[in-house]
């Protein structure tokens, strides 16, 4: 199986769909949508979301343990938190390496720095390795880290109130797939090169990538459209980027 050592600029590999060396005993893979849908596309997300969850996405569940959120590291928050419910079995869809559940934290004699082992394969995951987990599982599925910080106390409080009761309405709701409407919408659209029975077979990340350039290219052609017809929009008007549909996506 041929794989890419991680480092920061590596986005097109992560987009042709090569799995990710991160150190030793430690890589990423890339699925595939039919392997998303095998394995169970809600329990997929939750996965994905969890392993790159930072203090800003859990406010109100650190809160009623006594947590604040705006200072525990991600690190801090994956070594105690985390990882500890997923096995092995669990997470091989997107990791060939530790059982994360049975990881052992350790704390370096040197420089006094918290470390996860798995002593009986040698694997450690110190707080760099696991940046770089949660980096590439990121970039890998178009997700962005929650970096948001509150200007002061009152605001934390009502961050924390805002985001308790968003949870408890979405407690109950039905889930719907995030993938099914997506798929459906790019086998019956013009220019995606892929039919129901081979859009299985595509990675996830070309796929999310696919989804959002022909969404660009489409809003692109539009305002061009209207702005050329003499009787819709001034193109002066418009930012640059919404008209390059070569341009970074969003």
């Amino acid at each position: 199986m041929e794989y890419y050592n991680h480092c920061p600029d590596d986005e097109l590999q992560i987009y042709r769909g090569k799995d990710i060396r991160i150190s030793d005993g430690i890589l990423i893979k890339q699925p595939t949508l039919g392997e998303i849908c095998d394995y169970g596309e809600r329990r997929y997300w939750s996965m994905v979301y969890t392993l790159t969850s930072v203090g800003a996405d859990l406010k109100f569940q650190l809160f009623d343990s006594g947590i604040d959120y705006t200072k525990i590291s991600d690190f801090q928050l994956f070594y105690s938190l985390l990882c500890r419910g997923f096995t092995k079995a669990q997470t091989s869809i997107l990791i060939d390496g530790p059982d994360f559940s049975a990881l052992k934290l350790y704390q370096k004699e040197d420089t006094e720095a918290f470390v996860l082992r798995d002593t009986e394969n040698g694997i450690e995951i110190d707080e760099y390795t696991y940046l770089s987990i949660a980096d590439v599982l990121r970039n890998m599925h178009g997700l962005t880290r929650n970096s948001q910080l509150p200007a002061n106390e009152s605001t934390k409080r009502l961050l924390i109130e805002d985001a308790r009761e968003e949870y408890l309405r979405n407690q109950n709701k039905e889930y719907h797939s995030q993938l099914k409407n997506m798929i459906s919408a790019m086998i019956n659209s013009a220019g995606f090169k892929y039919s129901h029975a081979e859009i299985w077979d595509m990675k996830i990340n070309a796929f999310l990538n696919s989804v959002k350039r022909i969404s660009k290219i489409k809003n692109a052609e539009l305002l061009l459209q209207s702005g050329y017809s003499g009787f819709g929009i001034s193109l002066k008007e418009i930012p640059e980027k919404q008209l390059d549909w070569l341009g970074e996506l969003d």
